[in-house]
């Protein structure tokens, strides 16, 4: 290795560490569920994002085998050459259906979706409005295209209004573009999509959602766009199927003049492997059962306010959320990393989250409740939290 390279890793990794920003990986031991095994030792699961319970359910199971047996394990191609099988055809459609709109495309990830549909419209000539919060993978198709990034203040909807009266009376750019999350996972709180939509009609701003944690969650099932009943108003709707869908992937939803537009110019889609024949095959089952019922929703909203309620009786700040994820705040990196350490140790696994994901100074907890999750499982939880939060003094 070189002596400059060798230099630099090892004392920025040191540099993390004293810091408590350095992130331990731990391996799961298994499927993962609502207990995981990790280290040989059973946990509640409070950190996955299998909001639904979809990623171990055994019709989806069952349909990724039967595919992989018919279909092979690949797609063996990209989409453009022949790679696109009659199993995304009708994954597309059906996410079409699902969102409200008149086509859709998928993509290998939810961050390939950022990173494919914002450089295929937006380049140097024009600018982006991006939420202060937005996801990392925004901020990084922001980079992508050249655009030129002006930041508004989160949910300061004054701050949007002004930034886009600038933007579009300066004459500097041919179009402009307002993108937000549906679901901040960070927070749990909700864009305000209706006066997004409403500044956006008045000063002619291209509307861009990312719903990677709404789409199964919000608008029941349907969305945090769907939520608001502005499918309609919302020229992209992004989404992943690695969350509430239980896969694998993403996709990017609206009129087909855009997505055929993006079946020829988005980067990903023309020039990565198609997502593979099982994972196809079992996300247009979870997505038809996320429409037919509401029975799994209604279970993550349920367990998520179950939860809310303990660690809120408790004395545990957990914000401001307006959806199942909840944040236990705590504040300062290392307490928060040793607060997490203290949960694994005693039966919870809640991964800490602290800077860059979050600003300096409020480092977390972040808690996903599923719909998988029984009473007993989340009981057993607020008492392990009960024990740590009062041996670390986090609560009284």
């Amino acid at each position: 290795m070189s002596n400059v390279l060798n230099t630099f890793l090892d004392e920025n990794l040191l540099a993390l560490q004293a810091q408590g920003l350095y992130n331990e990986i731990d391996p799961v031991e298994g499927a993962n569920g609502p207990i995981i095994k990790v280290g040989g030792k059973q946990l509640v699961n409070l950190s996955s994002n299998n909001y639904l319970g979809l990623a171990t359910n055994d019709e989806l199971k069952k349909i990724a085998q039967d595919t992989i047996a018919s279909y092979g394990v690949g797609a063996g191609a990209v989409r453009t050459i022949n790679g696109t099988l009659d199993l995304h055809v009708k994954l597309e459609e059906t996410l079409a259906k699902f969102k409200g709109t008149e086509a859709a495309i998928s993509y290998q990830s939810g961050f390939n979706c950022n990173m494919a549909a914002i450089s295929a419209v937006m380049d140097k000539n024009d600018a982006i409005l991006s939420d202060a919060l937005n996801h990392a993978s925004i901020i990084d198709g922001c980079r992508l295209s050249k655009a030129k990034i002006i930041p508004f203040a989160h949910a300061d909807m004054d701050d949007l209004r002004a930034k886009a009266k600038d933007a579009t009376e300066s004459g500097l750019y041919n179009k402009v573009m307002v993108i937000t999350d549906g679901v901040f996972s960070m927070d749990g709180d909700i864009a305000k999509l209706p006066e997004i939509v409403e500044i956006a009609k008045e000063f002619d701003l291209i509307t861009y959602v990312d719903d990677a944690h709404g789409s199964g969650v919000t608008g029941k099932g349907a969305g945090t766009v769907k939520h608001f009943g502005l499918q309609h108003d919302i020229d992209f709707q992004i989404g992943t199927l690695s969350k509430a869908i239980g896969v694998v992937g993403g996709y990017v939803a609206g009129k087909k003049n855009l997505i055929d537009w993006l079946k020829v110019r988005s980067r990903p889609f023309l020039f990565s492997t198609a997502l593979p024949p099982g994972d196809v095959a079992a996300i247009t089952r979870a997505v038809e059962m996320i429409m037919e019922s509401t029975e799994l929703h209604d279970k993550l909203w349920e367990n998520g306010q179950y939860l809310k309620d303990g660690l809120a009786k408790l004395g545990f700040n957990i914000g401001d959320s307006e959806t199942p994820i909840t944040p236990c705040i705590i504040g300062e990196e290392k307490l928060t990393q040793q607060f997490s350490k203290r949960l694994l140790e005693e039966g919870v696994y809640a991964k800490a989250i602290v800077f860059p994901t979050v600003p300096k100074g409020t480092g977390r907890v972040r808690n996903m409740p599923t719909a998988a999750h029984t009473k007993e499982m989340l009981d057993e939880a607020l008492a392990i939290y009960e024990k740590v939060g009062r041996e670390l003094e986090v609560i009284k």
